[in-house]
């Protein structure tokens, strides 16, 4: 971390579909928020292990991360930039994802937080349905993912994708980090 960072969080996620966990930070610094996580697992029946840093500007809007995974098939990046509502895709432009304000990470909850906290929904209010730029596992591909989030409760989310087709309640911390993620992940360890 530079000397103008904050280390706001940092925890442990244990992945409940397979065996897994992920290590997270969630640090500030200066006017960007960083997310970082180290996922290890078994998913696909392999043992992979997966890292991730996204910067966000100070409105949670993504501007770039770096994704490396590493399993028994080889290691694999990549590399992202979101610049004002264009995304590339190590150095090529996705068009399917143009106009996306936020990035989703398939194996990890911390990119729930990008639209809780840019969103800031009141109790009962919904988002809409809006177009995430989707980083599928273990492809690494960048596909686009319609979702749409409910606000239930102070802490609680409901999250939806794919038009409904999946449904996960969330309950969020006052970082508006997830605490559980219904039958999904869920926070063993918090230091902050």
């Amino acid at each position: 971390m530079t000397s103008n960072s904050q280390l706001v969080s940092v925890g442990l996620w244990q992945w409940l579909q397979s065996p897994g966990l992920e290590r997270f930070e969630f640090v500030r610094a200066g006017d960007e928020w960083i997310f970082r996580g180290t996922i290890l697992t078994t998913a696909n029946d392999a043992a992979a292990e997966a890292r991730y840093e996204i910067v966000c500007d100070s409105l949670f809007h993504t501007r770039r991360a770096n994704i490396f995974i590493l399993d028994s098939r080889s290691e694999r990046s990549l590399k992202i930039d979101a610049r004002g509502g264009r995304w590339f895709e190590n150095g090529q432009e996705n068009q399917t994802v143009n106009g996306a304000t936020d990035i989703d990470l398939g194996w990890s909850p911390s990119t729930n937080t990008l639209p809780i906290k840019r969103l800031k929904l009141e109790i009962g209010q919904t988002s809409g349905e809006f177009i995430a730029a989707w980083v599928r596992f273990p492809e690494l591909t960048l596909q686009p993912l319609p979702q749409e989030y409910l606000r239930l409760a102070d802490r609680q989310y409901r999250y939806s994708s794919r038009g409904g087709a999946f449904v996960a309640n969330l309950v969020v911390d006052d970082n508006d980090l997830v605490l559980d993620y219904e039958e999904f992940w869920q926070r063993v360890k918090s230091n902050k």
